[in-house]
């Protein structure tokens, strides 16, 4: 026999439930990098978590890793021995250090010549021998961020460890981990199978469990909870609104799901349902039903970890659990609608925005002249865009938002509309905060992306100004996410705004000499940075984007458009050339200073036949191009240009721009900065050339 099943199960009390997968995968890594570093080869493996337990099955361990052949190479054959033929200090040094004599070594051709080399076999590893150190390393490795004590015992987990288990095949390898001495004997569920059960073989594992009422795969478990909960919402006609993430935790919570349906009084429909749908998700782990239309029903579904021989019982518990918080949600909501939004914008006054930048009460109101200022570029009704700015931050003091703080926003928008405020102020309370991370959705009305944009770069200004950007490792105000959020509605929306006149008219809304006015600069630079890293993800070579990035564009969506006609552009056959010869014209300029290009190109001047070709070819592409470039067009405009290869490529070879006749000079000089400029309207070309 030469391989076996190895089995290796680390019970414990009911671990973290959103640490669960991350524990499991690094357990599992962990130890199957341990057996490759001791080249033991093994099959398939097959990991394992629940609440109480982490395990992995491996088939096919090799009992005994083979024999390796190791050469250590010494000192040059040159000078192993002295000219009177005994060995030199250095190869009996080497011998003396192999455990050898001299007269063993031999000599072989290496890349750095012959030298004095030590053949030895090295035996295998046995698993049993590496697995007491590979499981005690797989055990420090673990990605806990802290870690507990238990009873007298000095080990550290992130819960109290009760068993171990280590079978090869049949057999169980004798170690100790985390003062655990390894068996043979695991647990089933807590209630169902509480008692300890040996297990013959490691092949056993998984059907051992599931006979005392353990799922121990993940995934499968899961599979069997999606089952039973659309079983359940299909029962009442009905469909369960289903969380990936409380999915991945109710999975972690339970060993054996059992899903079972609960209900609610419908008065308590009354209250916002993003309010219900948070208490049931967050607080108690159920899963909300709706219907076909997404409007929440008076029920819920929840997962219970063990098999009742009365569910009512079981069900009627989770119902009385529930109700209180529904009750306090109902609570919230009345009490909060006493008073309107409008009425609570003074009390703002006691929250501190940032001690340098003053108060939420201070932040509305500057947010209340920017939205105003920027409601015209982007189409918005100024008035309603102030109103909406004023309101912004007025739910952040009510209960709801106060229990509930997901729902910040969301509580301003149902608060608007019940106080009479227009649907377009009361929808931009929620979608202020949009897009909340990446990918999510923009705001929609022009009144909800004023009130987006505003925030946003208040903020902006307002932290740089002080002089606390963000770091690498700190970003308290999300300036990174602020930053990405302003570009994608200016990019995805087609604002033509410019940032730093928008940057701009935030700084004029902060009282004088509280920031640093030179902010605007930061600002704008640092978010034209965060879209280096939005096209890189893009697959855009950062050449496109620096060719763009050099002729000062400010405006997003006017950078996009010039870096994706430019990226275009890189892909035309011309490409290459042109942009080396832009590069050379480059250089050629910057040597002679400025050229003085006021009186355009004299004809007369043109005796070459190069010259006079590129030149009537420039003449040629400008009206086409000068059209595209009115439009924006900036795609169709570069590619006007692409049939300027050819004489441009004919001119530097057949003319010496550097003549000795002045005007000549100047003349040619005066050409390529025509032709310069041209590209320039778009972009710096020549960044597309490759370094030398």
């Amino acid at each position: 026999m030469t391989s076996e099943t190895l089995l290796v199960e680390l019970g414990t009390e009911e671990l973290p439930p959103t640490a669960l997968q991350s524990l499991s995968q690094a357990f599992s890594e962990s130890i199957l990098a341990g057996l490759a570093e001791y080249r033991l080869g093994h099959g398939a493996s097959r990991s394992f978590a629940t609440p109480r337990r982490l395990a992995l099955l491996i088939e096919d361990v090799s009992l005994r890793a083979e024999d390796e052949e190791v050469a250590a190479f010494g000192p040059p054959a040159d000078k192993a021995k002295a000219e009177d033929g005994s060995w030199s200090p250095a190869a009996a040094g080497f011998a003396r250090k192999q455990g050898v004599e001299p007269e063993q070594l031999t000599v072989e051709d290496t890349d750095k010549g012959p030298r004095l080399c030590f053949r030895s076999t090295v035996a295998g590893a046995s698993v049993a021998d590496a697995l007491p150190g590979i499981l005690t390393a797989a055990v420090r490795s673990l990605p806990i961020p802290k870690r507990m004590r238990w009873g007298a015992s000095r080990s550290e987990f992130v819960r109290p460890v009760h068993w171990l288990v280590v079978l090869l095949g049949k057999d169980v390898v004798d170690c100790e981990v985390l003062e655990q001495r390894a068996g043979r004997e695991t647990r089933g569920h807590r209630f169902h199978a509480p008692e300890a059960m040996a297990l013959e073989h490691a092949e056993h594992y998984e059907a051992r469990l599931e006979a005392a009422h353990v799922i121990a795969d993940s995934a499968r478990r899961q599979h069997m909870i999606i089952e039973q909960v659309t079983a359940q919402a299909d029962a009442l006609g009905a469909q369960a609104s289903v969380d990936e993430d409380l999915l991945q935790e109710v999975t972690a919570l339970v060993e054996w799901p059992v899903a079972l349906t609960g209900s609610f009084e419908e008065r308590f429909l009354e209250v916002p349902q993003e309010a219900l749908v948070s208490s049931m998700q967050e607080h108690q782990k159920y899963f909300p039903v709706v219907d076909s239309g997404g409007k929440l029903l008076p029920n819920f579904i929840f997962v219970s970890n063990i098999e009742s021989r009365d569910p009512t019982q079981v069900i009627d518990g989770n119902e009385r659990v529930i109700r209180p918080r529904l009750a306090d949600a109902d609570f919230f909501y009345s009490s909060d609608r006493q008073h309107s939004l409008a009425a609570r914008v003074d009390q703002l006054k006691s929250i501190v925005f940032q001690q340098q930048l003053g108060t939420l009460h201070d932040k509305a109101g500057r947010l209340e002249s920017l939205a105003r200022a920027l409601a015209g570029p982007v189409g918005a009704d100024a008035d309603a865009a102030a109103r909406a700015a004023r309101l912004s931050k007025a739910d952040l003091l009510t209960l709801l938002v106060g229990e509930f703080s997901d729902l910040q926003g969301i509580a301003g928008r149902y608060y608007a509309l019940h106080d009479g405020e227009s649907a377009d102020v009361a929808d931009a309370m929620q979608q202020q905060y949009w897009p909340a991370y990446a990918g999510d959705k923009l705001p929609e009305a022009p009144v909800a992306t004023c009130l987006a944009l505003a925030d946003r770069l208040d903020t902006l200004v307002g932290i740089f100004g002080i002089g606390q950007p963000p770091t690498g490792s700190k970003d308290p105000f999300a300036l990174r996410r602020a930053a990405l959020g302003v570009l994608r509605i200016l990019v995805e929306k087609e604002l033509p705004l410019d940032l730093r006149d928008a940057l701009g008219w935030a700084l004029d809304n902060y009282p004088a000499n509280i920031l640093d006015a030179k902010c605007v600069d930061a600002v704008t630079r640092y978010m034209l940075e965060r879209l280096r890293a939005w096209y890189e993800d893009a697959d855009i070579p950062v050449e496109v984007f620096k060719a763009v990035d050099s002729r000062g564009v400010t405006a997003p969506l006017e950078f996009d458009q010039r870096v994706k006609a430019v990226h275009a552009f890189s892909a035309l056959p011309e490409a290459t050339a042109l942009a080396a010869a832009n590069k050379r014209v480059s250089n050629i300029l910057s040597k002679q200073g400025n050229v003085d290009n006021t009186n355009g190109v004299s004809k007369d001047l043109l005796t070459e036949p190069a010259e006079i070709q590129l030149a009537a070819a420039i003449a040629d592409s400008r009206p086409a191009f000068e059209a595209h470039m009115a439009t924006g067009a900036y795609t169709d405009a570069l590619a006007a240009l692409a049939g300027l290869q050819a004489p441009v490529d004919q001119f530097f070879d057949d003319v010496m721009v550097m003549a000795d006749d002045e005007s000549v000079r100047n003349n040619r000089l005066a050409l390529l900065s025509s032709l310069r400029e041209l590209f320039l309207q778009v972009a710096d070309i020549s960044q597309l050339a490759p370094a030398r």
